[in-house]
């Protein structure tokens, strides 16, 4: 794990801020690669199109953050508030969100492909057109069937015995191999 100091941080994200700004032409993207961050208070930071891969967010604090088309691949999310985050196009693939506050969180055509998202809570979020192939969804809260029904794949998806029983019923499409996959 990579130690990262609260000055590091700053510096980081102005120059984040300011590449995103002026469009890529200016500062530098955001590599926070195995960083660790663990309680880091990232809460309204503008980390779009950031490398997070494999970093240690435990517990974190990322309330309104936007993190849209970043990176977060294997990222140790479990305990985090993403409340209110925009996550939409971001690579969650095999990140463990165990436990994470997602309620009003925007997820749309975010890759959770083998994500853990086990006991987090997914109230008001939005999960439209996103990737939940061979995730684990067991014990998570607030997951409606109606939820479900606006996503790409819930292929090999772990689901409550209740839930798949619904959507067998109602969406069984949403079970089968994806035609990107085939």
């Amino acid at each position: 794990m990579r130690e990262i100091t609260v000055g590091e941080l700053c510096k980081i994200l102005e120059e984040h801020e300011n590449w995103i700004r002026t469009r890529k032409k200016e500062g530098k993207r955001a590599d926070l690669r195995i960083a660790n961050l663990s309680d880091a208070d990232l809460s309204d930071a503008d980390l779009s199109d950031a490398d997070l891969s494999i970093a240690n967010l435990f517990g974190a604090d990322m309330y309104n953050a936007n993190l849209s088309d970043s990176g977060l691949r294997k990222a140790k999310l479990y305990n985090a508030n993403l409340s209110g985050a925009d996550l939409s196009r971001a690579n969650l693939s095999g990140a463990d969100m165990y436990n994470a506050n997602l309620s009003d969180a925007d997820l749309s055509d975010a890759n959770l492909s083998g994500a853990n998202l086990s006991s987090a809570d997914l109230r008001i979020a939005n999960l439209s057109d996103a990737d939940l192939s061979r995730a684990n969804l067991t014990q998570v809260k607030n997951l409606s069937i109606n939820k479900l029904s606006t996503v790409k794949t819930l292929f090999k998806a772990k689901l409550d015995p209740e839930l798949i029983e619904q959507v067998k019923d109602k969406y069984p499409h949403l079970l089968k191999k994806p035609k990107s996959e085939e």
